[in-house]
């Protein structure tokens, strides 16, 4: 099963991070209203980004990373200025070193 991390442009100029294993199915759902509750009465929202990861840990890590990013670090990770990705195991690894 492949996961897809995506990036969404609101309606208000903000982005939406998040992951899926259906895209088509999730932008729909955001456009209709009944999708995440950030993007409710921010539609309609327009797919800007998207990767995909090969487990659903990885997936869910790389949304966290891209959640943290500044606006204009997700801005040239969209213009694709940017494509330092992590591994799990790095992120991991950082977090372990934070905690000595």
């Amino acid at each position: 099963m492949a996961f897809t991390i995506y990036i969404l442009r609101c309606n208000d100029g903000t982005y939406y991070t998040g992951q899926s294993t259906g895209l088509e199915k999730r932008l729909e759902a955001h456009n209709k209203g009944t999708g995440a509750k950030y993007t409710r009465g921010r539609g309609p929202v327009t797919l800007v980004y998207q990767e995909s990861a090969a487990t659903l840990r990885e997936a869910f890590i790389r949304e966290r990373q891209i959640k943290r990013l500044s606006r204009a670090r997700k801005e040239a990770l969209i213009l694709g200025k940017t494509t330092r990705r992590r591994s799990a195991n790095a992120v991991k690894n950082n977090a372990l070193r934070r905690k000595k």
